[in-house]
């Protein structure tokens, strides 16, 4: 089963390369995007056992964002029907300036859509550092092509700001996993391989300084990737230029894909007793993240590039709860579910908006309610949630870091936590609130009614999100305990 989880994405792939026409091809997107589903579904009823030689290998850690990646690439499939037929192929009149462009071919940008998706199980699907790391680069160099995909100067800045920055991210990261061998180097019993399994049993005897080293260099290198701040400048540019869809992707899914390598090298270091050392640098980077998104949030007057700045905050709590440990480790693994299914939906209906519009200027998009009114209401519900504001997920995922920040003794980190929070609340309510209410600008034509295609994925997410507000299922609560459990005792 495991091992047919990558092979559907690529089967995929080949098959809307070859497929000549735009419906059938779209179809087979959205019936590969199912298929991925179920088939990350049925890990949980039957677990798998490891393939491909003992490359792919799930645990809890790897199941919660593959599941993640899963359902967010299903919605963003179902999504792309309508946005695709709105699109075409031919030239358009550019968001800003008025010059034209021309989108990339339909079949390139399914093929490495569904490409995305095979690498990103891949990533999710091992316990193997090396492995990871090819993924977390096939991750990459699948996705610049989408965030390419009009063709137009400022996407193509964007696109090779986000090869250049991710790609010396990667080799950093490479060279950590070079000292993670290092540091467990024994000329009497060699390493067998770089998968967990073989590590951590090892991990107490490891070198300690190179361990130090080591996770320096991986969170450097897939903090790059994950848009952690100072290393997160790639992360507005691609997220306001790719199609919205795009966007809902490397937000929701991506950018978990990155944090988890981090989080392998993590459990290294917990199996090693050095927990304390990596959760230091993480509630660091966590904290800078916050407060460089609260700088560039206040006063944005991109609406994408707003949603991209909230993608680098809500990245830092994940870093902060994760470095906190105990309970705030549970917390951030809620808050990498709320998080990918609220921010996958505010992209998706920054589509919309922009569709209509026909600008990212929070300024010039005034009258949305009265333009869309379905859109409206859920952009307005996306942001409440994004924000923390109860009833929803976010909410809670965020209290719980915040007590446990509070119970270990944080009292500064959770201070400066709150008060970040609270700027970035008020920066973000100004361009959305502005935004929904207002007149409809007079260059703005009331569309018709809005299409299910492009309402009912964003709706079914925050629906999600807010059911989490309100109410754990057991089965997840345990899930995620057992998540940040695994984090806890290295493995």
């Amino acid at each position: 089963m495991l091992a047919a989880l990558p092979l559907i994405p690529l089967t995929a792939a080949l098959a809307t390369l070859a497929i000549p026409a735009d419906g059938p091809r779209r179809l087979v997107l959205i019936a590969a995007a199912g298929l991925h589903a179920l088939g990350t579904a049925a890990t949980f009823a039957w677990p798998p056992e490891p393939a491909w030689g003992g490359l792919l290998a799930l645990d809890a850690l790897g199941q919660l964002f593959l599941s993640l990646a899963s359902l967010l690439f299903l919605a963003a499939a179902i999504y792309a029907a309508g946005y695709l037929r709105h699109e075409g192929s031919g030239p358009k009149r550019d968001f800003q300036d008025g010059a034209a462009f021309i989108n990339a071919p339909e079949r390139i940008f399914t093929m490495c859509l569904c490409l995305f998706l095979c690498a990103m199980t891949v990533v999710c699907a091992t316990r193997n550092l090396s492995v990871l790391w090819v993924g977390v680069e096939a991750t990459t160099l699948t996705s610049a092509p989408l965030i390419y995909f009009h063709r137009h100067r400022r996407s193509l800045e964007a696109t090779w700001k986000y090869l250049v920055i991710c790609s010396v991210g990667i080799a950093l990261a490479l060279l950590g996993n070079i000292l993670f061998s290092v540091a467990f180097f024994d000329p009497s019993s060699p390493l067998a391989s770089m998968d967990l399994a073989a590590m951590l049993p090892r991990a107490p005897g490891a070198a300690k300084p190179w361990l130090r080293a080591a996770f320096i260099f991986v969170l450097v290198g897939y903090g790059s990737k994950m848009g952690l701040a100072p290393m997160h400048h790639w992360l507005p540019d691609a997220h306001s230029q790719s199609p919205s869809l795009v966007s809902a992707l490397l937000s929701g899914a991506l950018l978990n894909c990155a944090f988890l390598g981090i989080l392998r090298a993590d459990q290294v270091l917990a199996g090693a007793g050095m927990a304390d050392f990596g959760g230091e640098l993480l509630v660091l980077f966590g904290l800078v993240s916050l407060a460089t998104a609260a700088v560039f949030v206040v006063g944005q007057g991109d609406y994408k590039r707003l949603l991209a700045y909230s993608s680098v905050e809500h990245m830092g709590i994940l870093a902060l709860g994760v470095g906190i440990g105990g309970g705030a480790a549970f917390g951030a693994m809620l808050h990498a579910v709320n998080h990918s299914l609220t921010k996958g939906a505010l992209f998706l209906l920054s589509g919309n908006i922009l569709a209509v519009y026909h600008t990212r200027s929070c300024h010039d998009a005034r009258g949305v309610a009265r333009a869309l009114p379905v859109t409206a209401a859920l952009w307005l519900a996306g942001f409440l949630a994004s924000c923390g504001s109860p009833p929803f997920g976010i909410f809670v995922s965020e209290l719980t870091i915040l007590k446990a920040m509070l119970a270990g003794g944080h009292a500064v980190a959770a201070t400066l936590f709150l008060v970040l929070l609270a700027v970035i609340f008020v920066g973000m309510s100004v361009p959305v609130l502005r935004m929904v209410q207002g007149p409809l600008p007079p260059a703005v034509k009331r569309p018709g009614p809005e299409s299910p295609l492009a309402v009912l994925p964003p709706l079914v997410l925050l629906a999600a999100v807010l059911v989490f507000g309100l109410y754990l299922p057991g089965p997840l609560t345990a899930f995620l305990t057992k998540a940040a459990q695994t984090l806890a005792v290295g493995g």
